[in-house]
C-alpha cells in the first residue's frame, strides 16, 4: 500500500516554474504560485542524526525516509536552545533566545506575540493548531523554575529520577502515547472535514510530545521525566545490533559543566552496558512511534488529494542525549541534544536533496512567510530555507550567502550551572560559557570527532579565538549572562516571598528532595549566601 501511493505521488508531484531570487537577502522573490497549503509537524526530543546515515540504521522510520526521498533534508539543522519553551519561542518568533529573553521553560513569549501563523492568517491562510505548543510564559513545574533560578548556588543536588525503561505488558499495543495519537486524530479529522472543503489555502500545526521521556512520579511531588516507555510492537522497529554504546569520559575528567549536568540528572552512578543499550533502544522505539504519527498526516493528505499541493515540514524542538556523555534529556550543546531533524517536501521543493548548510529553528519563521508571499520583518534572526530547498531558484551557487555559514544556540535553564553559547560552523563547534573567562570553553572538530570526545580548544588557540570573536560579534554573551544572573535572583526572591512561611517546607520537597532533606540547613544557607552576593 505504501509503495503504491509513493509511486503515485512521485508521478504526480507538481512541477514548479523556475524563478530567480529577486535580490531579497532573507527570503524568496514572492509567494508560491497557487498558494500551497502548509503542514508543520513538530515533535519533542528527536535526535536529528537518526534521519541520516549511520544513525538511521538503528530504527525504521518509513515516513521520514519517504520525506527524504521526495523532499529536502537538512543534515545540519539545530535548535536555538536545547529545551522545550525557549526553542519553541525561537521557532514561533524567528528570534534568537537572547532577543526573546526566554531564559527557561517558565519564560517564553507573551501570549499575544505575533507569530508567523498570525501573519499567514492575515495573508489569506486558514490556520489551525493541535497538540503541544509550549512557547509562551507561565508553564512547567515550580521545581523546574526554582532549579533554573538557583543554578548559580554553590550546591550540587540530584534533580531528576534515574533514567529507566518501562515495557508495556500488552505486546501489540500501538498507541502508547495516547495523548499524541488523540491530537494526531484531531488533525486528521480537521483535514478531512475542514481543510478538504476550504477554498482558502491552509496552514496546519501538529505538536507531539514524543519521543520525550515519560513522567517519573517516583521522583517526588514535582517529578521529572526520566522513563523511556514503549511496547514490543515499537521495539521490533529497532535494530539492536546497530545501537551504539556511547563512550564516556571518567567523572574526574568531565568538563565541569558536564559534570554538574550529569549529577543533577542523576547519571553519575553505575550503569551497565545492558542498561544503556536498553535506554537507547526504548528511545529509538519512541521515535518509531513518532514517525508513525507523522505518517498518519501524510497518508491523510494523500487520501484527500491534498498532498501534491501541500508543503509538509517535519522538525523537533531539540534532541535527546539518551545516555551520550553520561546524560539523558537535553540542555546540552552536544549533537544528540542540539541536532534536530528538518525535512521538507511538496510542490516546488527539490526531491531527494540533502543540504549540508547549517540551519536552525529560527529559519522556520521566514520560510513560512516566504511560502505565503508575505513580506519579511527586518529584525528576524532567521533566513528562509527556500533558496536552499526550492526548485524555484536558478543558480544555487549565487544563493550560498543567503544563509550565513553559522548558527547560534544558547541555553540558560536548569541542569546547567552556566549560561551556554554554541557557534556551529561547517567544521567547528565552539561552546562558550558564562562570561567567557570563568569557565573553560570547548571546541570540537566534528569532521574528525563526531562523538565530541576531545576538546581541542587549547590545542588550537587561534581557531578558538577567531570563533569566540565571531560569537561576540553576534551576541554580547558576557552581558547576556549577567542579565540572566540578575533575572534568576529577582525571580527567586519574588517566589520566596510568595510562599511566605511555607518556604522551608516547599523548597525542601521539590525534585531535589532526596538530597535536600538530608541537610536542609546546609542548602538553605547556600541560597542565603548566594542572595547576598552581588553580581
Amino acid at each position: 500500500m505504501l509503495l503504491l501511493w509513493l509511486s503515485v505521488f512521485a508521478a504526480s508531484a507538481l512541477a514548479a516554474p523556475d524563478r530567480g531570487a529577486g535580490g531579497r537577502r532573507r527570503g524568496a522573490a514572492g509567494g508560491w504560485p497557487g498558494a500551497p497549503n502548509v503542514v508543520l509537524v513538530v515533535s519533542d526530543s528527536f535526535d536529528g542524526r537518526l534521519t541520516f546515515y549511520p544513525g538511521s540504521q538503528a530504527v525504521k522510520l518509513p515516513f521520514i525516509n519517504f520525506m527524504k526521498a521526495h523532499g529536502t533534508s537538512f543534515l545540519n539543522a539545530y535548535t536555538n536552545s536545547p529545551i522545550c519553551c525557549p526553542s519553541r519561542a525561537a521557532m514561533w518568533s524567528g528570534l534568537f533566545t537572547h532577543l526573546t529573553e526566554s531564559w527557561n521553560n517558565f519564560k517564553g513569549l507573551d501570549p499575544n506575540y505575533t507569530t508567523w501563523m498570525d501573519i499567514m492568517e492575515k495573508h489569506g491562510y486558514r490556520t489551525q493548531k493541535f497538540g503541544k505548543l509550549d512557547y509562551t510564559s507561565g508553564h512547567h513545574s515550580i521545581s523546574n523554575r526554582v532549579e533554573a533560578w538557583t543554578r548559580d548556588v554553590a550546591f550540587l543536588l540530584r534533580q531528576e529520577g534515574r533514567p529507566m525503561i518501562n515495557l508495556i505488558p500488552k505486546k501489540t499495543k500501538v498507541r502508547v502515547m495516547e495523548g499524541d495519537w488523540k491530537n494526531t486524530d484531531r488533525a486528521v479529522n480537521w483535514l478531512r472535514k475542514e481543510a478538504s472543503n476550504s477554498t482558502q489555502p491552509f496552514v496546519l500545526y501538529l505538536g507531539l510530545n514524543l519521543p520525550h521521556p515519560y513522567p517519573s512520579p517516583s521522583s517526588g511531588e514535582n517529578f521529572g521525566s526520566s522513563t523511556f516507555h514503549t511496547s514490543l510492537y515499537w521495539l521490533k522497529k529497532v535494530s539492536y545490533d546497530a545501537i551504539k554504546i556511547p563512550k564516556w569520559s571518567p567523572l574526574s575528567e568531565m568538563h565541569p559543566v558536564d559534570y554538574y549536568s550529569s549529577y543533577t540528572k542523576n547519571c553519575t552512578g553505575k550503569f551497565t552496558k545492558k542498561e544503556i543499550k536498553n535506554i537507547r533502544a526504548f528511545y529509538y522505539a519512541m521515535c518509531a512511534e513518532t514517525d508513525a504519527m507523522l505518517g498518519e498526516i501524510i497518508l491523510a493528505l494523500r487520501q484527500l488529494d491534498l498532498l501534491q499541493n501541500t508543503i509538509v515540514i517535519y522538525t523537533s524542538d531539540h534532541g535527546e542525549l539518551a545516555m551520550e556523555h553520561r546524560q539523558f534529556y537535553k540542555m546540552s550543546m552536544y549533537e544528540a541534544s542540539a541536532h534536530i531533524p528538518l525535512l521538507m517536501m511538496g510542490p516546488g521543493i527539490k526531491a531527494n536533496l540533502q543540504v549540508s548548510n547549517v540551519v536552525s529553528l529560527v529559519d522556520i519563521y521566514p520560510t513560512m512567510l516566504d511560502i505565503a508571499g508575505a513580506p519579511l520583518p527586518q529584525n528576524l534572526s532567521g533566513y528562509s530555507l527556500l533558496p536552499l530547498s526550492s526548485e524555484m531558484f536558478g543558480n544555487e551557487h549565487k544563493l550560498k550567502n543567503l544563509h550565513p555559514p553559522w548558527i547560534l544556540s544558547e541555553f540558560h535553564g536548569c541542569n546547567v550551572n552556566a549560561s551556554t553559547y554554541m557557534l556551529r560552523t561547517n567544521q567547528w563547534k565552539y561552546i562558550a560559557y558564562s562570561d567567557g573567562t570563568s569557565v573553560l570553553p570547548q571546541l570540537f572538530d566534528l569532521s574528525s570527532d563526531p562523538d565530541e570526545l576531545t576538546n581541542i580548544a587549547t590545542k588550537f588557540p587561534e581557531v578558538t579565538y577567531s570563533l569566540d570573536q565571531k560569537l561576540r560579534s553576534i551576541i554580547n554573551y558576557p552581558k547576556v549572562s549577567a542579565s540572566v544572573h540578575q533575572y534568576n535572583k529577582e525571580q527567586f526572591i519574588k517566589w520566596k516571598q510568595s510562599v511566605g512561611q511555607n518556604y522551608s517546607n516547599v523548597i525542601a520537597n521539590l525534585r531535589w528532595h532526596q538530597d535536600w532533606l538530608k541537610e536542609p540547613r546546609k542548602y538553605e544557607s547556600a541560597i542565603n549566601q548566594w542572595l547576598k552576593t552581588r553580581l
